[in-house]
């Protein structure tokens, strides 16, 4: 039992210290008083936090996927790292742009996933992970997952930043806020890289499945989630090229190519593990 639970501490931890960073970033940028609303910048200690925990987590993560010497995988892990990914894409944009004031929601959002590989321990050990084409292939899908986490977090704060706007309702939370027209450029920027490496992975995997994964690939569910999910942002992107698709209809089209994405593999993977009890 101690072995066990050393062995999932650096999760317990970085889930702890995620809940109580994301409090204070609530307390600090959301919680409204009587104070005058006054801005507060992210501070040098803050990211130093955000950092150390990142560190915390990304030891549990890589123990858990290659501490047995092969590459273990599971839905639980999959979303840890997604969130991982999350933040610490939030961490770097905060030396540019104004981040702090989207940390109440994505790191409550990274301590819950940050707890899961204890919860759900049960992982999969994925066959030809020794293969350079196919550590590129989980790489670019992992990214590309992340990148659409991001957006669709993101697609939540520009639609609760919108309403706020259009109540004419000035909070605390709002001014913590970047600007809108900011995070829009910011939600494309994450869009378009994502979209390049899901197109990636997608195009590794159907032109080099064989050589990556030992067979052809199948056309089963979590595939055609892939696709149907890569339609919607090629839809997206092209509509706002096209059109100029911004505010509402863009939010929609991401969470929902967000949602689908999700269940392309995330999805399959919890009914498989969890439900089925299968791995």
């Amino acid at each position: 039992m101690p072995s066990i639970l050393l062995h999932f501490l650096p999760h317990y931890l970085a889930s702890a210290l995620y809940a109580l960073l994301g409090f204070h970033f609530w307390r600090t940028r959301w919680a409204e008083t009587d104070k005058p609303m006054v801005t507060a910048p992210m501070q040098p200690w803050e990211r130093w936090a955000i950092l150390g925990t990142m560190l915390i987590q990304g030891i549990g993560l890589y123990d858990g996927l290659f501490g047995t010497g092969e590459m273990r995988f599971s839905f639980s892990f999959a979303l840890s790292l997604m969130l991982w990914l999350a933040v610490f894409i939030y961490w770097m944009e905060s030396f540019k742009a104004r981040m702090e004031g989207l940390q109440p929601m994505v790191l409550p959002l990274a301590a819950a996933c940050a707890i899961l590989p204890p919860l759900f321990p049960s992982a999969h050990v994925l066959p030809h992970a020794d293969s350079v084409g196919f550590k590129l292939h989980f790489m670019a899908a992992m990214l590309a997952y992340s990148l659409f986490t991001l957006s669709a977090l993101h697609a939540v704060f520009m639609g609760f930043a919108e309403r706020k706007l259009h109540q004419r309702s000035l909070t605390k939370s709002l001014t913590s806020l970047p600007p809108l027209m900011t995070m829009e450029a910011l939600l494309f920027r994450m869009i378009i890289v994502g979209f390049i490496l899901l197109t990636a992975a997608l195009g590794s995997g159907v032109l080099f499945s064989e050589a990556l994964f030992g067979k052809a690939m199948a056309l089963d569910h979590k595939t055609v989630f892939a696709f149907i999910s890569w339609g919607i942002f090629a839809a997206l992107l092209a509509g706002r090229h096209a059109y100029g698709w911004r505010g509402r209809t863009a939010l929609r089209w991401t969470m929902a190519g967000f949602l689908v994405l999700l269940m392309a593999y995330v999805g399959s993977r919890f009914v498989v593990e969890v439900l089925l009890n299968r791995l």
